[in-house]
């Protein structure tokens, strides 16, 4: 018995809805806020978005502690290398950057499905990491246990020429649907867009309840 109760104790599942897409006016990201812990709601203030630069985002999906950790890592490594060479590093530099050190680290525990997202020379670019060291360049992606629920939304609302409203709304309601139907994903929807000169920070609002 005290075997079984130990291993309930430590086994800890996470949850959450992060998503992104890029459109014909830029990138939109829209995360929920739910920091799960098994049946346990850790925290439903968790920033989701991690603000590497002016021009690059980060999402967190799997272990917090990770995620911001080494996102925050590459924040330092971003800086060194503007330094150095006196140019920001592109987004698929950075993104191979992350890849490459999560990948020396692959089978040790980390968990981690972070997407990095800027603009640079070569235009809007979204590319998805995991703690496998797996990199993929995606146009529309989400990630979280909530995923599912959000393409529903994403995949009969997304078109490349949607204007730049109704791009926040099809963020804000794909977010709103993975809440509902996921009980790991909740508390605030935080939601960015992302244009050529940089990146803005919309609204972070309490997600509704209410079916779609």
């Amino acid at each position: 018995l005290n075997i079984k109760m130990k291993s309930q104790i430590i086994k800890y599942l996470h949850g959450t809805t992060t998503l992104a897409f890029i459109f014909r006016a830029g990138i939109i990201i829209s995360v929920d806020s739910r920091a799960s812990m098994g049946s346990y709601v850790g925290s439903s203030k968790v920033k989701k978005v991690i603000e590497i630069n002016r021009n690059l985002l980060g999402t967190m999906a799997g272990s917090a502690a990770d995620c911001f950790f080494w996102e925050r890592n590459l924040s330092c490594l971003c800086k060194l290398f503007e330094i150095r060479n006196n140019q920001r590093l592109s987004v698929a530099g950075s993104s191979k950057l992350l890849m490459s050190i999560i990948y020396s680290y692959r089978n040790s525990g980390l968990s981690m499905g972070t997407m990095i997202i800027g603009w640079d020379q070569n235009g809007p670019n979204i590319y998805y990491i995991d703690s496998e060291g797996s990199r993929l360049k995606v146009k529309l992606i989400s990630v979280g246990s909530g995923c599912l629920f959000a393409y529903s939304i994403l995949d009969s609302g997304y078109k490349w020429s949607i204007s730049i409203i109704n791009a926040l709304d099809l963020g804000t309601s794909a977010i709103a649907q993975a809440s509902f139907n996921d009980p790991y994903s909740g508390g605030y929807n935080n939601l960015y867009l992302f244009r050529s000169d940089g990146w803005v920070k919309i609204f972070s609002k309490e997600i509704s309840k209410k079916r779609l």
